[in-house]
């Protein structure tokens, strides 16, 4: 979304990458199918200290894809608090319990297999913090699923919002419209207050009331 001599910049202004993400962006990279996915340096800082800012003893990640931003969340975790997060891509589980066993998180992340929208129904915990980068025609699902369990005045992020810019295009694929349908039901619901930031592809942020 942005030129390439800006990133550089941003990325001269902001918080170091530790050793284990810098060695996750790499195999994720040279080994995983759209490495893209992997939210990379400068998002994960974002997600870091929206994290930090509100110390959240409970988050929810719904794709783990290759574990960096799941780290990135665990860095605001208070001390006694729990990340579970959810994926269905039972062959990079080596991969990342190995990545999630070099960290200081490990004894804090839950790593769940399976359907999310059926692990999501197995959960019975109020999360301060969600954060949704999953299959995006399913944006809408796991949103109302989270919804009723995230505390008043936390928050849920959900990546990929912008779409690489396609959601301005006049020519929409079904994914696409499908990202707008999303968009669209957050702008009307009175229940959050909401805004994007445009990092990346996209974060939408939304404060439950």
């Amino acid at each position: 979304m942005i030129n390439e001599d800006l990133q550089h910049l941003l990325l001269n202004y902001c918080e170091p990458e530790s050793d284990l993400l810098q060695q996750i962006d790499r195999e994720t990279n040279l080994k995983v199918l759209m490495p893209r996915m992997l939210s990379g340096h400068y998002q994960g800082r974002v997600l870091s200290m929206l994290s930090k800012m509100i110390s959240p003893k409970k988050i929810l990640e719904i794709g783990t894809f290759t574990g960096y931003a799941t780290l990135c969340l665990a860095e605001g975790l208070s001390p006694e608090g729990t990340l579970y997060t959810l994926d269905i891509n039972q062959e990079l589980e080596d991969m990342v319990r190995k990545s999630f066993a070099q960290s200081p998180y490990n004894d804090q992340i839950n790593y769940i297999l399976g359907d999310a929208s059926q692990s999501l129904g197995q959960l019975n915990e109020v999360f301060d913090l969600v954060f949704i980068d999953a299959d995006k025609k399913n944006n809408g699902t796991y949103y109302d699923l989270v919804f009723d369990k995230i505390r008043p005045g936390g928050l849920i992020i959900v990546d990929n919002v912008l779409w690489s810019g396609k959601v301005l295009s006049n020519q929409q694929d079904k994914d696409t419209k499908n990202i707008i349908t999303f968009n669209d039901k957050i702008a009307k619901d009175t229940r959050v207050e909401k805004l994007i930031l445009p990092v990346r592809d996209g974060l939408f942020i939304i404060r439950k009331k």
